[in-house]
C-alpha cells in the first residue's frame, strides 16, 4: 500500500512517520510510505496523510507554497475519494475558515470554523495540552475499530474545530466542555489529538486508517 505523508515543513514528519511504518509493521500490513512535497506522489498514493503543527494560517500557506498541492489534494480526495488523514492542523485545515489570529481560508472540505478553545473552568490552561479521554460518538466507525470509550490520547492545541454538523463528529474530549477529538467524513477522517504520540491508541487508529477501504 502506497502513502504519501505530505511534509510542507510543518509537521512531526518523523515520529509520524515512525509510527505509521509501526502500526503497518505490528499488523503485518505490506508498506510503501513516502515524506514527500511532490504533487506527483500524492497522485501515485493509495491514501494520503496531511500532519500539521502550529499557527492554522502559516500552516495553509506552507501548504500552498507547494506548486500544485491544494489542487492535487483536491483532485486526489474530494473526485477521487482517496482515503484521507489529517492530524492536528492537517485536521483543521480540512474546515471552510480557521479564526487564529485573524480569519483565514481552509480547504473547506467539512463545513466548520477552528475556534479558540474556550473551557468552561477558568482554572484550566490553554494550550489543551497531555492525555485525555475520548468520548466515542460514531463507535462503528471502522477507524475507531478496537478504540474503546475512556482510551486516552495525547493532545496539544489552543484551538479546535467546530463544525456546522454533528454527524461529522467521531470523537470528542472534555475539557471544561466538549472538544472535537476526530472527525470524519466520506473518505476523509482527521484527529485533533496525535497519533504517534497516543501509544496503543494512536497505532491501533493508523493500523485500521491503513486497512480502511471507503
Amino acid at each position: 500500500m502506497k502513502v504519501a505523508l505530505i511534509d510542507y515543513g510543518s509537521g512531526n514528519l518523523r515520529s509520524a512517520a515512525k509510527a505509521i511504518q509501526r502500526a503497518a509493521d505490528e499488523n503485518t500490513i505490506a508498506l510503501d510510505l513516502k515524506v514527500t512535497a511532490k504533487t506527483e506522489d500524492v497522485i501515485a498514493a493509495d491514501a494520503i496523510v496531511l500532519p500539521g503543527v502550529g499557527a492554522f494560517a502559516d500552516c495553509y500557506r506552507g501548504l500552498s507554497s507547494l506548486d500544485g498541492m491544494i489542487a492535487a489534494l483536491n483532485d486526489q480526495v474530494i473526485a477521487k475519494a482517496k482515503p484521507f488523514l489529517g492530524i492536528c492542523v492537517g485536521m483543521q485545515l480540512m474546515a471552510t475558515v480557521g479564526r487564529e489570529h485573524g480569519e483565514h481560508k481552509g480547504l473547506g472540505w467539512i463545513d466548520g470554523a477552528v475556534e479558540l478553545l474556550r473551557p468552561s473552568d477558568a482554572t484550566l490552561k490553554i494550550p489543551h495540552m497531555g492525555w485525555n479521554q475520548l468520548k466515542l460518538c460514531q463507535p462503528q466507525h471502522p477507524v475507531l475499530a478496537g478504540i474503546n470509550a475512556g482510551d486516552h490520547a495525547y493532545f496539544v492545541h489552543s484551538y479546535h474545530m467546530v463544525p456546522e454538523k454533528r454527524d461529522v463528529v467521531l470523537a470528542e474530549a472534555d475539557y471544561g466542555g466538549p472538544v472535537l477529538a476526530a472527525i470524519g467524513r466520506d473518505n476523509m477522517v482527521g484527529t485533533q489529538f496525535h497519533p504517534e504520540k497516543s501509544q496503543a491508541t494512536g497505532l491501533r487508529l493508523l493500523a485500521n486508517f491503513l486497512r480502511w477501504r471507503p
